[in-house]
């Protein structure tokens, strides 16, 4: 009786635990954003400052550097991204004019069998109808910015991630050493940092491989076809391209919007369409298994499960980071004895018996 009490008493706690964890991401989530993207950016850049730092630089001067530099990058891309958008979002009235000039005939026959219509039906009295306003509550803005918050939050994000990774740099040896004082009996520190900065590294690394490959050949194709803004265009399809189970009905959507908008033919929808599958199949089946698939060990189920969730509770921010976040708390489960039937559940292969298995052989 006691046993079952105290059973009963531990998963309460652990259903409190969750909730209030699960409260404090939800409405936290600026801050856990934040945290979350300076240790996954500070795990990628690691390597070069111990690098500089065996030529007897600094730490704190080859952090500071490749923070630096890594800035510069980074807002460079933004701007001249930013600016073909812009370029291809001026072109659009030009591009719906072509379009409404192509579908001028069938407007008007639409319009001749309308006003035949209403020829024919002018002795039967109308009623008129009490109009129905129908309230749209599906807004992507807010789906698309939910986690970092307004502009002024995902600019307090951005500002202050560089110094963020910066103190996590160069004390990452005091980390580590907290970190085995506060887990050291419990986890073993040094085989999940280990498993949790390979599972980043491979995963990033990976899909920029992937994903740059995919965009170089989506562009020559879109080139191929002589579609306006090949480079940008293919640059974003490759990069959707990456996204699990959907990236190939994303990926094709934008640059067959952009041939549509500049009035291709049919035979370039199907060409456009043709390549982005083939191109996600072949990274599916053949090239993130090999690249990630070792590291970032998490069933397409589990996978599946997690972009859902992480999507709801940070939008698209949670999307992006659904599959390395999956695999954290993989990782994680698997390194407490206690959890390890949630690792089990996680994984693509489970990694011991269930106690239920052994007991019935």
């Amino acid at each position: 009786m006691q046993n079952g009490l105290l059973s009963q008493a531990v998963l309460l706690l652990w259903i409190l635990a969750l909730s209030v964890i699960l409260a404090f991401c939800f409405f936290a989530s600026s801050l856990c954003i934040t945290v979350l993207l300076a240790s996954f950016l500070a795990i990628l850049v690691d390597p070069l400052v111990t690098r500089l730092e065996r030529l007897h630089i600094s730490r704190t001067l080859s952090a500071a550097i490749f923070i630096f530099l890594g800035t510069i990058l980074i807002g460079t891309l933004t701007y001249v991204s930013y600016k073909q958008v812009s370029e291809q979002i001026d072109e659009m009235p030009r591009y719906a004019q072509r379009i409404g000039q192509a579908v001028a005939p069938l407007t008007k026959r639409i319009e001749k069998v309308r006003d035949s219509a209403g020829r024919l039906n002018t002795e039967v009295p109308t009623k008129k109808v009490p109009e129905v306003k129908v309230k749209n509550n599906l807004n992507w803005t807010s789906y698309i910015i939910r986690g970092v918050g307004p502009v002024s939050g995902a600019a307090i994000i951005a500002g202050v991630v560089p110094f963020l990774m910066f103190f996590l740099l160069i004390q990452k040896e005091a980390l580590k050493q907290k970190l085995f004082i506060v887990c050291g009996e419990t986890i073993d520190v040094p085989t999940v940092t280990t498993n949790v900065t390979q599972m980043v590294r491979a995963f990033v690394f990976g899909n920029l491989l992937v994903g740059s490959l995919m965009a170089l050949v989506t562009a020559v194709v879109l080139l191929a076809l002589k579609v306006q803004g090949a480079a940008v265009l293919g640059a974003v399809s490759g990069l959707l391209n990456l996204v699990p189970f959907l990236g190939a009905i994303l990926a094709s959507i934008v640059p067959i919007a952009a041939a549509l908008f500049q009035y291709q033919s049919a035979s370039t929808f199907l060409l456009i369409f043709g390549t982005v599958v083939c191109l996600h199949t072949i990274s599916a089946n053949l090239l993130i298994p090999r690249i990630i698939g070792r590291r970032v060990s998490v069933s397409p189920v589990a996978a599946i499960v997690g972009i859902l969730f992480w999507g709801w509770l940070w939008g698209l921010i949670g999307v992006l980071l659904a599959v390395p976040l999956t695999a954290l708390i993989k990782i994680l489960a698997d390194a407490h004895p206690s959890l390890g039937m949630i690792g089990n559940l996680i994984a693509e292969r489970p990694a011991a018996v269930f106690p239920c298995e052994s007991t019935h052989r």
